[in-house]
């Protein structure tokens, strides 16, 4: 399984060999250095931890400037793991680089990334419901969520409503995971990946990018 850590620059649109127009996102995609190695011998678990983005020494904390110098590299803003099968771990050593070429044979893709917060939102907005009729009697409630029955408490489990109960709240900022995306094309030179389709978050936030197990069905 190959995965880069990287940043959304936008979207576009390219034609394929076929002539059709494609909604496509440009990513910047490393280069990614190994920040550490993890064993099951030393933590239980394979693993390969990768960073992305140099930041000032003096905007991290001395035991992350500490971490980053023992794979002679600079602090990173964006760090994360990737988990390994058994032994694949060996393959990597602290300070290696990762490119976008582990995607060369690579067909599809998984994007993962923080959604656009949108902030307190009504039940229409967030979760599509039709709302009340524009006429008949209805008067200042058009938008408002109606009765929320039995679900006003939870009985045994305190007096809030159940979890999951679709009602108003924070839509949005939450972490997403958009499977399946065509790989269309791979620059190297640049370390960008264009992929199809549109993947989470807002230009300029940090994704995660791996390879998918099952092709887009599109």
């Amino acid at each position: 399984m190959a995965m880069l850590l990287g940043k959304k620059v936008g979207m576009t649109q390219v034609y394929d060999e076929a002539g059709k127009l494609l909604p496509v996102t440009v990513i910047q995609a490393g280069p990614c250095v190994v920040t550490q190695v993890k064993t099951v011998e030393t933590d239980g678990y394979n693993a390969v931890q990768l960073g992305y983005d140099d930041i000032k020494a003096s905007r991290r904390k001395k035991p992350e400037i500490g971490h980053a110098a023992m794979a002679k590299t600079e602090p990173k803003r964006f760090v994360r793991e990737m988990r390994l099968p058994d032994d694949a771990a060996m393959e990597y050593s602290p300070g290696d680089s990762i490119t976008v070429s582990v995607f060369a044979d690579v067909e599809s893709v998984n994007v993962s990334g923080t959604s656009k917060g949108k902030g307190f939102a009504g039940v229409m907005k967030r979760h599509n419901f039709s709302g009340f009729p524009g006429s008949h009697g209805t008067e200042r409630k058009h938008r408002a969520p109606g009765s929320i029955s039995s679900f006003a408490s939870n009985a045994g489990g305190g007096g809030g409503p159940k979890k999951g109960k679709r009602m108003a709240g924070h839509m949005g900022n939450r972490r997403v995971t958009t499977k399946g995306h065509s790989l269309v094309s791979i620059d190297e030179e640049k370390n960008l990946l264009v992929v199809n389709g549109a993947v989470p978050g807002p230009s300029g936030s940090y994704v995660i990018v791996s390879s998918s197990q099952k092709a887009q069905d599109k």
